[in-house]
């Protein structure tokens, strides 16, 4: 599985499909769970999880666009506006023993926000409380032969 690979090396996730198109998202779970900033549309599953400081988001999702066009040029001149004024200041950014220090919170912040939300882990845990154990219930319920 060559994404595995390329997860580990990456430090900003770029994600912009148009909005509303987004496929499922899991690509920038994945890199979330490294440790990686998404830099996304707010679309799919990062419109839920982005709170403002794990991570950077593109555009305005609530305005209505009158063609595509439209929206695509907005989305431009915010990802390169975002990208000039917060990304890359904030990856150069160093401290006097050359640590970014931003940075690694701004990546711990997406780090404990994310994983716990969007994990295997809560969906096992999810479908066990709401299907596993009502359906056990069930089953318990059910008249038995004598």
């Amino acid at each position: 599985d060559d994404a595995r690979y390329l997860v580990q090396g990456v430090d900003v996730w770029l994600n912009n499909p148009r909005r509303p198109l987004e496929a499922s998202g899991t690509s920038g779970e994945k890199a979330a769970a490294n440790g990686v900033l998404n830099f996304s549309v707010l679309d799919g599953w990062w419109a839920e999880g982005f709170n403002g400081k794990n991570g950077w988001a593109i555009g305005d999702p609530t305005k209505i666009y009158p063609n595509d066009a439209a929206q695509d040029e907005d989305d431009a001149n915010s990802l390169y506006e975002i990208l000039e004024n917060q990304i890359v200041p904030l990856y150069y950014e160093r401290d006097a023993d050359n640590i970014p220090q931003g940075w690694l919170e701004r990546s711990k912040a997406s780090v404990i926000t994310l994983t716990p939300v969007y994990s295997t882990r809560r969906m096992l845990r999810e479908y066990c409380q709401n299907y596993v154990q009502a359906m056990t219930a069930g089953i318990m319920e059910l008249p038995r032969k004598e």
